[in-house]
């Protein structure tokens, strides 16, 4: 899955269908592909795998946001290019950008009350889609997979809420900028006293 974010964000457009994304267990779990039975073992393995580690705890999967029902295709693309209306729109960047938009969306009442996603990046998608835009710090699959840098989170938007966001982001970033000279004025004049 990680790998057709990175196509898409290189800036190709194109789909896959269920089959397409069996390499990945995880991703096919949290998107609801069944695996075919030759490759139901895969996803038990990863996460024996990833439990033996302590990277989690095998009582978490059931709380691993999925998508509720297996698509019939996903199509990856910059969002300009993007051949349908979005279900989900990723944003990758550094944090004080994000910061942004997770704003725009709580001044938009359509950011989820949770807190920062992680492991799996890939349950983001199905997470936003049931709650509102979700932010994610990412996992080290997706991270290896997309070439994402450890200064760089993810913010998923639901593509209903994604003009709602965007109205609202003007007016979170003059606020921003307004409110990072305040602090610098009151810094300096907490420095002197």
């Amino acid at each position: 899955m990680s790998s057709f974010w990175r196509l898409a964000m290189e800036g190709r457009a194109f789909y896959t269908v269920p089959s397409d994304h069996y390499n990945c267990p995880v991703g096919s779990y949290t998107h609801n592909l069944p695996l075919p039975p030759e490759r139901a073992g895969e996803l038990p393995t990863v996460l024996e795998i990833m439990s033996g580690l302590g990277y989690l705890k095998m009582d978490e999967v059931p709380g691993i946001p999925r998508l509720p029902r297996t698509p019939g295709a996903i199509v990856y693309a910059p969002l300009a290019d993007t051949p349908v209306d979005p279900d989900v729109v990723l944003f990758i960047g550094p944090p004080g950008r994000l910061m942004l938009l997770q704003e725009a969306a709580l001044r938009a009442g359509v950011a989820a009350q949770v807190p920062f996603l992680g492991r799996p990046t890939c349950m983001a998608l199905p997470a936003a889609l049931a709650g509102g835009v979700v932010a994610s710090t990412g996992c080290i699959g997706n991270r290896v997979y997309t070439g994402a840098g450890d200064d760089e989170l993810y913010v998923a938007v639901p593509g209903r809420d994604l003009a709602r966001v965007a109205d609202e982001a003007e007016t979170i970033a003059k606020a921003n900028a307004a409110l990072a000279d305040y602090h610098r004025g009151r810094r300096a004049s907490l420095a002197t006293e």
